[in-house]
């Protein structure tokens, strides 16, 4: 599983009766990856993970597969406890997605090799390509990543914890002894710390701008990979920047705006689940100007 381009995080479409809406979900996949997409990432964080069950993953595991119709790889979050991962892991098999995201297991703390021991449990059970997601309780040396990295079917890294030197160290260690492997920078609004990670040789993102401004976010990759120094300055300082502000507003922001911006574009997803909440009126009227701003910066 070869990952390239902006990484596509969708939302997770609610109905107003609180199911899954199929429907407003593959409208979503598919004008993103119709948009340029590199890849799908469907039911993970940005698209609530936490709050689905085990039978909506595999409804979001089907939908993103017929969506997608095979045009880019389609990755599915799994996580937490070992039974209810076999039990995720089991349907997004079934769907014909291509890999999974395995997130944590659930908050409590453990050694370096219970997370192997985890690790291991969980690719098993995928039977299919696994990119691990190093955040929370599941923070990695760099002697435990590589032997993740060595057990069979597990094929990246996402990071979601930021800690440039740990990472450095962990990204050396496995590209010893497997140049293939793949990583990427899973932080909150990733293109705020890109130049940072494309120093560590991790080049790959995953962008949820992209689910509801898709034009801002392929603005930037265009300009990232093609060191257009000027207009990522101009988007950084004028959108991106400004977006984390307003993304620091409230806890669980980092997905209640983008699912808002996916609602401010034309497309009905719902309101996010509980624990967390929709923004605030004024909070959306912030968001509404700011991706006005953004959608004028590169229209010019």
């Amino acid at each position: 599983m070869n990952l390239s381009g902006v990484l596509f995080f969708p939302v997770t479409p609610f109905a107003p009766d609180g199911a899954v809406d199929q429907e407003a979900l593959a409208t979503h996949i598919s004008q993103g990856v119709s948009a340029g997409a590199g890849a799908v990432f469907a039911a993970c964080g940005t698209g609530e993970f936490h709050a689905l069950s085990p039978e909506e993953i595999g409804v979001c595991a089907r939908v993103a597969v017929t969506a997608t119709a095979g045009r880019v790889p389609v990755v599915i979050a799994a996580g937490g406890p070992p039974p209810v991962v076999r039990e995720q892991a089991r349907r997004i098999r079934e769907s014909g997605a291509d890999g999974v995201l395995l997130l944590p297991p659930y908050l409590v703390q453990s050694p370096q090799q219970g997370l192997v021991r985890y690790v291991e449990e969980a690719a098993r059970a995928a039977g299919l390509p696994v990119i691990v997601y190093q955040r929370g309780n599941a923070v990695l040396t760099p002697k435990t990543a590589t032997a993740l990295a060595g057990i069979p079917g597990v094929v990246g890294l996402k990071d979601g914890v930021g800690d440039l030197e740990s990472l450095h160290r962990i990204v050396r260690a496995i590209r010893a002894e497997r140049a293939e492997f793949q990583f990427f920078n899973g932080l909150p609004t990733a293109e705020m710390t890109m130049h940072a990670y494309r120093g560590l040789g991790v080049s790959l993102y995953s962008s949820a701008v992209f689910a509801f401004a898709p034009e801002i976010a392929l603005a930037f990759h265009r300009a990232f990979t093609g060191g257009d120094e000027e207009t990522q300055r101009v988007l950084l300082d004028e959108f991106y920047a400004p977006l984390v502000e307003l993304r620091g507003q409230q806890p669980g922001y980092a997905v209640a705006l983008v699912k808002a911006g996916v609602r401010l574009r034309g497309l009905d997803a719902g309101g996010v689940r509980a624990p967390l909440m929709d923004p605030a009126p004024e909070d959306l009227d912030r968001l509404e100007k700011l991706l006005d701003r953004g959608l004028r910066l590169v229209a010019a």
